[in-house]
């Protein structure tokens, strides 16, 4: 990773922090004794840092230059191969907000056939196409009961967060989301009308709920992404 690049990163984190409500320009002003004009440039892309300034920032924020990396396989468990891609598997909130995989984000590396994995049709909004594409998460019990029994309880899915459009990925067959509920991560199939996500669940024991697309936001801007594939554990 050159400094271009660990600059962006690093750009694409604040944001992701500011977003999520943890960080603010004038905390960070505080933490840094960075001016905020100076950082509100540096975050709307007018103006770059020193390397002096990124290590400031880096040190305020608790980073390192290692968690500005991309996801790298972590696993022991079996070798690198030609036949299998590598998929972080990651916590909720994760998946719904970092553009980028930190390493210290990562609970394990899972593998995935490569075949299946570069058969995977994306769909990406434009701001999208920045993010790290397949990510994987866990489903507890209370999240998975209302896709029962298409997700049972602990089930893996791996998500596209390349796919976040609501066109339909096969023909008459609804498209599963990982949808961003305020901070929460839902399953659901989704339509949308009036401004709002539509969120079906697969069991109908449980009501379809209505997500009002908040005020400059878009409704892909919700989707985490297309769930590709659900392990279900025997």
């Amino acid at each position: 990773m050159n400094f271009s690049q660990m600059h962006d990163r690093l750009r694409l984190e604040l944001l992701r922090r500011i977003e999520r409500g943890t960080l603010s320009v004038s905390l960070l002003a505080r933490q840094t004794g960075f001016g905020q004009p100076h950082l509100s440039n540096f975050l709307r892309k007018r103006r770059r840092l020193s390397l002096e300034a990124v290590d400031t920032i880096l040190t305020a924020q608790r980073l390192t230059a290692a968690d500005l990396l991309p996801a790298l396989a972590r696993s022991s468990a079996a070798p690198p191969s030609e036949e299998f891609g590598m998929v972080p598997l990651v916590s909720h909130s994760v998946a719904l907000f970092e553009p980028v995989i930190r390493p210290s984000a990562i609970l394990s590396m899972l593998h995935f056939p490569a075949q299946v994995l570069s058969s995977i049709h994306s769909r990406a909004s434009n701001a999208r196409h920045v993010w790290q594409r397949f990510v994987a998460v866990r489903i507890p019990a209370q999240d998975a009961m209302a896709m029962e029994p298409l997700v049972l309880p602990e089930a893996i899915a791996l998500i596209d967060r390349h796919y976040n459009s609501l066109a339909l990925y096969r023909p008459n067959r609804p498209n599963l989301y990982a949808v961003r509920q305020h901070a929460h991560l839902e399953l659901r199939y989704v339509d949308f009308t009036s401004n709002r996500l539509v969120l079906r669940p697969h069991s109908a024991a449980f009501p379809v709920e209505l997500l009002e697309v908040p005020p400059g936001e878009t409704p892909a801007e919700l989707l985490a992404g297309r769930v590709a594939v659900i392990l279900n554990e025997a």
